[in-house]
């Protein structure tokens, strides 16, 4: 009765600009108020009138059946209002939480559109900070700080779930300290800040907290102390405004707190550092500078790269999981290389999502001393996840395989991955390059003999060249794979071949080596 009667008070206390009369939960609840009230009323009565009896008869008094029946009808009754009433006053509770957290994004929302003096007002109401607590872990210091420290500074929020790929935790890692080894250059000046999501619909057990505490442990850049810091509110932000759907986000403020870039991570990945301030126009004055060279394709993935770039040397990237024809075109290029007098350098690059089977085919090249490897198949993923970066960042330009020559090599090298069959990519130095397929270049190196006479005249990459494309023949079969979580997926995608519109399918694919 006492719970009824304290049930029916919070209905009076719900705050009346979140919740009205005429709110179909309240209408609900309203309509049963009179009847608990009733029953809670005749229950007292009940309850009065055999206290009154037992202390008139003391220990003499025997409650008859029929009273005893009635106290236990009406206390059954009662627990049914009273369960009723709660589960009412959940539901409208539930309702003002509603409205608390539409009403906190609609401020979020009109916060990022005016413009402020300095970026703490929207780092605070993106980070809220729980009595006055430190609301930042420093993965450097390994101690709590306060959010004054990210105080006019361009900042980079990493948004992601608890799960995070270790490829991605590898490069970025690798990207942030070599930003911070001088920290006097202006591409140095950003701070990165982890935003974990979680899904609040489930509880916050004890393994998901040692997973967010070891992810945490391994940031060497800024992390938000604990998930609860941020906000319903700014989890529905994340997820509309900026488009965060599980694959991790690399958002851009400045230092008035303006968002600069949605998502600058494709940035990061194809030129690191050297993206800074990342906003669209910065991008676009990369990409002007840019022409297809062995430079943008893979100098970043390892620093021999760029030793053989500067030695002018001749430099073949090849790929695939084949190892009966890497084995036979590895022993052919060599062959080739010799009889032609030049200095080829070969490393292997393999297939995305690298796993065991690249792990062993990485081991034979190796041992076989056939060419050259990546040192971790971290580096193999990150050549691949740059080359489909390089498609987004183009896409999001308006860039097509029609009408800019980078993303038609870009298209031809992630065909090459989608593809069963080997594949090359040659280069001189900084110069002149050419691709073609595994079965292909076997032919050509093999049939040497025909084109080696071209070599003095139009040097080594013009008479490969020149002979791939008499062999070449306009049949073909190209894949492209691309991502789903790369980004929104054009509908139209050209052959990078023949020109022609690629047929669209979805796949679904579950790799276990």
């Amino acid at each position: 009765m006492v719970d009824v009667a304290k049930c029916i008070v919070q209905f009076k206390e719900l705050p009346p600009q979140y919740i009205t009369p005429d709110t179909p939960e309240m209408v609900t609840a309203i309509a049963h108020i009179p009847t608990a009230v009733y029953w809670t009323i005749r229950s007292i009565v009940a309850c009065a009138s055999q206290i009154a009896s037992l202390i008139g008869m003391s220990h003499e008094y025997i409650a008859s059946t029929m009273d005893a029946w009635e106290l236990s009808g009406l206390a059954h009754k009662v627990s049914n209002m009273y369960g009723h009433l709660q589960s009412q006053l959940n539901l409208c509770q539930q309702h003002i939480n509603d409205k608390k957290h539409i009403e906190a994004y609609m401020m979020l929302v009109r916060l990022f559109e005016i413009p402020h003096s300095d970026n703490m007002k929207i780092i605070r109401v993106l980070i809220y900070a729980k009595d006055d607590q430190p609301p930042l872990f420093d993965g450097l210091s390994k101690r709590k700080v306060s959010l004054d420290i990210l105080r006019r500074k361009n900042v980079l929020l990493f948004i992601s779930e608890l799960e995070v790929p270790n490829e991605e935790l590898f490069i970025l890692d690798q990207m942030f300290q070599e930003s911070r080894q001088d920290p006097t250059r202006p591409e140095s000046q950003y701070e990165v800040v982890w935003m974990p999501v979680v899904d609040r619909s489930t509880p916050w057990t004890e393994e998901k907290n040692r997973q967010f505490e070891a992810l945490k442990a391994m940031m060497p850049w800024y992390s938000v102390d604990h998930p609860s810091s941020i906000d319903l509110a700014v989890i529905k932000y994340i997820k509309e405004m900026w488009g965060f759907n599980k694959k991790p986000l690399l958002v851009v403020l400045d230092p008035q707190g303006r968002v600069v870039n949605n998502n600058a991570i494709h940035m990061m990945w194809i030129w690191g550092s050297v993206a800074f301030p990342f906003t669209s126009l910065r991008e676009e004055g990369l990409w002007k500078g840019e022409t297809w060279r062995m430079e943008l394709l893979a100098d970043t993935i390892d620093p021999i790269i760029h030793n053989w770039i500067s030695e002018g040397r001749y430099i073949c990237l090849f790929g695939g999981e084949d190892m009966e024809w890497i084995r036979k075109f590895c022993t052919l290029a060599k062959a080739v290389a010799r009889a032609a007098g030049i200095r080829l350098e070969m490393l292997y690059v393999g297939k995305s999502n690298p796993r065991e089977k690249i792990q062993k085919i990485n081991a034979i090249i190796s041992t076989d001393n056939l060419g050259h490897i990546l040192p971790d198949l971290h580096l193999v993923w990150f050549f691949w996840v740059r080359l489909e970066s390089m498609w987004y960042s183009k896409m999001q330009h308006g860039k097509t395989v029609e009408n800019d020559p980078i993303m038609q090599e870009i298209v031809s090298m992630l065909s090459f991955d989608g593809s069963d069959q080997g594949w090359v990519v040659f280069s001189k130095g900084s110069g002149e390059m050419t691709k073609a397929k595994g079965e292909n270049i076997v032919r050509c190196l093999s049939d040497y003999d025909v084109w080696k006479n071209n070599v003095l005249s139009k040097g080594f990459l013009g008479a490969l060249n020149d002979y791939l494309r008499e062999i070449h023949t306009p049949h073909h079969c190209n894949r492209l794979i691309l991502p789903g979580t790369t980004g929104s997926i054009p509908e139209r995608v050209v052959c990078a071949e023949c020109g022609r519109p690629m047929e669209k399918f979805v796949m679904y694919r579950c790799c276990r080596d």
